[in-house]
Order: C-alpha cells, then sequence, then structure tokens
C-alpha cells in the first residue's frame, strides 16, 4: 500500500509525514507531492519517496498519483478561485491514476459556514464525491498556531482584542490534526467518512483567562467592533491584504460557525486533543526560550 501526502513540505503536510513515520508506516510506503523537491530532502534521506508535482501541472499530477492507495490533499494555498482550480486538477488527476481513497483537509461545517475559506471547501468535497473515489472529509476547525500574532502582541504589552463577542472556537494545534490524519490513512474503515474535527470549544474570553494565569498578570479582553478590530490591526502592523480574510473570520466566529462540539478529534487520536491551556502554555514557553 502506498501513501501519498500533498503538500508535504507544509506546516501541516510535514507533520502529517512525520506522523504516520512515528506510527511505524514504512517510509517506503509513504511518498510525497512536492513542487520542489529539494525541499523535501529530509524525508528522502528517511526513505520517503519525493515525487514531483505542481497543482498547475496536470500531467505532473497524475504520473505523482500513478500507484497510489491511499491520497491525502491537503488544501492549497491562494486565492478562492486559484484553490478551487488547483483541488479540481489534483482531484480528477487521482481519478485517472486509480487513486484508491482520498482524505481531503476540509474546514468546519463547509455547507453552512461564512469562513471566507469555506467556498473552496464546499466545492472540494463535492468533486471529491462526484468521482466516485471513497473519501474522507477531514473537517479542520481554527488552528491556534493562526493565533500567534495576536499573542506576540499580547506579550508585547496589548490586549486580547476581538469582534467575535462570545463565540467559539475549537483551537487545536496542527499535530493533533496532522496525527489525525496520519490515523485515516493508516488504519481501515473511514471509507466514506466525515469527521468534524476540533477541540473543547472555547472563548476569547477563556483564552484572557487562561494567558492571565499562565503570564501572572491580567490580560485584558477588549470587545470591539469589526471596523474597531480592523484598525487594530492596522495600527499592529497586520499585513493590508489580510485585513478583510482576518475581521470575516472573526464575523464566522461571532456567527457560530467554529463552534463544534464532537468527539472525532480525540476518537481518531486515541487520547484527548491537546487543550486550550497546554497550547498557549507551550507556544508562551517557545516565545520566552527564543529571547
Amino acid at each position: 500500500m502506498t501513501i501519498l501526502v500533498t503538500g508535504a513540505t507544509g506546516l501541516l503536510g510535514t507533520k502529517v509525514v512525520e506522523a504516520l513515520l512515528r506510527k511505524g508506516v514504512p517510509a517506503e510506503s509513504i511518498a510525497v507531492a512536492v513542487r520542489d523537491p529539494k525541499k523535501a530532502q529530509d524525508f528522502a534521506v528517511k526513505g520517503v519517496d519525493v515525487r514531483q508535482a505542481d497543482y498547475e501541472d496536470i500531467e505532473s499530477l497524475e504520473r505523482a498519483f500513478t500507484g497510489v492507495d491511499r491520497l491525502l490533499l491537503i488544501s492549497s494555498q491562494g486565492d478562492n478561485n486559484t484553490r478551487i482550480t488547483h483541488h479540481k486538477n489534483a482531484v480528477f488527476s487521482a481519478k485517472a491514476a486509480g487513486v484508491h481513497f482520498i482524505a481531503y483537509t476540509s474546514c468546519s461545517k463547509p455547507q453552512t459556514s461564512h469562513l471566507p475559506i469555506a467556498e473552496v471547501h464546499r466545492i472540494t468535497e463535492k468533486m471529491i464525491h462526484e468521482t466516485g473515489i471513497p473519501y474522507s472529509f477531514l473537517r479542520n476547525n481554527w488552528y491556534i498556531e493562526n493565533e500567534i500574532d495576536t499573542l506576540k502582541a499580547i506579550l508585547d504589552g496589548a490586549p486580547l482584542v476581538t469582534s467575535a463577542g462570545d463565540g467559539q472556537v475549537g483551537w487545536v494545534p496542527r499535530i493533533d490534526y496532522a496525527e489525525a490524519a496520519a490515523a485515516v490513512l493508516s488504519t481501515e474503515d473511514h471509507k466514506n467518512t466525515i469527521y468534524e474535527l476540533s477541540g473543547i470549544p472555547s472563548t476569547y474570553e477563556d483564552m484572557a483567562i487562561a494567558l492571565s494565569s499562565l503570564l501572572d498578570k491580567e490580560v485584558p479582553l477588549l470587545q470591539v467592533n469589526d471596523q474597531e478590530y480592523r484598525q487594530f490591526l492596522i495600527e499592529q502592523g497586520f499585513p493590508e491584504g489580510y485585513l478583510d480574510f482576518y475581521v470575516e473570520v472573526q464575523q464566522a466566529i461571532r456567527q457560530g460557525d467554529l463552534t463544534i462540539e464532537s468527539s472525532d478529534l480525540s476518537s481518531l487520536l486515541n487520547r484527548p486533543a491537546i487543550t486550550l491551556q497546554e497550547s498557549l502554555t507551550e507556544i508562551i514557553h517557545k516565545f520566552r526560550s527564543s529571547k
């Protein structure tokens, strides 16, 4: 059996390959599809099959996917139209190459979500379903690493600013999502499944309380409207091209799009998911160690 991971030099893909190796999957049974094989030399040294593929080059995708039993399609980067095109090329190349199973990293509740990335995931899930290839949709909630810039600002003395109100998020670090993906790829009984993967739903107020305890000082929580939140991001030096995205994420959280009550993640991990408190502790420790 050959398992192939796309985007394997990215932040999530790297962790998935490492998780597969930890699970005892032989390196020779793992392949990675990467645009630049030079960036995957660490995997090649371990015996992983490094295959060149570009989402915009269908022939390269078909070559990379040939002989693959189980494929993990990690969502690509770029604007929505670019990502949809990339995913279409990958999905239909998988069909042409005879891939037997596709796991896809989607988002929470894509059919109803207001997240700016939800459209990509709705369309991609539909494309995969229509191929007839057995699938597993891994609907990842929200990476705690997405809050790193916010946490840096707090360590520099800023309050925790949000326009999400009392909306909840199932924050979990990438490593848990990676291990869940590795579990699906390396074990049976996941044909045509949908997993809502989430940590314990928590609010930004919960985050402020946890940070206050960890930092041994009060971290003020400042609830603002969307316009004020955008202005705060500008003042903190966030890239202008991402401002709309960040505001729309806050709106989606406020509307409950990342509020997920599910045991799917802990079931796949065969352990509790890493908690918000544990995640924040690890991130703050890394910040302090790097200074």
